[in-house]
């Protein structure tokens, strides 16, 4: 009976891991900063979610604290930074700010994704055997997240870009080790929210100085 409840839960966590790679597409490729802190905040969800299935087929009492953790910081308090800071920024002249079209990136996000699947698999610790999907997903979250920060144009997308990457790895630490301490998820979230009050700070003041989110103008430094 726990064996199947066990084999259940790790369904449940690679199908949610699934959703996890729509939702940071809808995150880059959203057309306002607005928009994809409400995306952010729906992959955060579904990362919390899946702690709890994670936590349920695993028995770890550790990751029902993560999932409570990540509940206030990633799905509350860091889409509420966002937004009330990048609601009012928009530069019309680049968009959203693609370097590469949708469509495109929709495929490089495939490739990514199909790519860690291939590393995924050659994994041989126990823990992973029943979680490989999601783990591919993990990986491939923390590349979308630098191609994110990479190819954007847009300076607050790129701060999306940083929060990809990070859910990325606390996913990945999550599915390989769930029994780690609360305290290594408090320096993360703790991280995560000085990391985004910070890069939200200085969107804004690039903004109200230039007056455009364009990465590609921020070429010179004036003393």
């Amino acid at each position: 009976m726990r064996e199947g409840t066990v084999m259940n839960g790790f369904l449940i966590v690679n199908g949610l891991s699934g959703l996890l790679i729509v939702s940071s597409l809808l995150v880059t490729l959203a057309g306002n900063p607005a928009n994809s802190a409400r995306f952010y905040a729906l992959q955060s969800f579904i990362l919390v979610m899946l702690f709890v299935a994670l936590a349920g087929a695993t028995g770890s009492g550790e990751l029902y604290l993560w999932s409570f953790t990540a509940l206030l910081t990633k799905v509350i308090l860091v889409p509420a930074i966002m937004y009330r800071a990048f609601r009012r920024l928009s530069d019309p002249a680049i968009g959203t700010g693609a370097v590469m079209p949708t469509a495109l990136s929709i495929v490089g996000a495939a490739v990514a994704l199909i790519l860690c699947f291939v590393v995924a698999s050659k994994v041989t610790l126990p823990a992973a055997d029943a979680i490989k999907p999601a783990l591919a997903v993990s990986l491939a979250l923390f590349f979308i997240g630098l191609a994110c920060i990479v190819a954007q144009r847009n300076i607050l997308k790129q701060v999306f870009g940083y929060c990809l990457m990070e859910n990325g790895s606390h996913l990945t630490l999550a599915l390989l080790a769930p029994n780690a301490p609360e305290l290594v998820e408090i320096g993360i979230a703790t991280d995560a929210i000085f990391a985004v009050v910070v890069m939200a700070a200085l969107g804004s003041r690039i903004f109200d100085t230039l007056h455009t989110l364009d990465a590609r103008q921020l070429t010179s430094l004036k003393g």
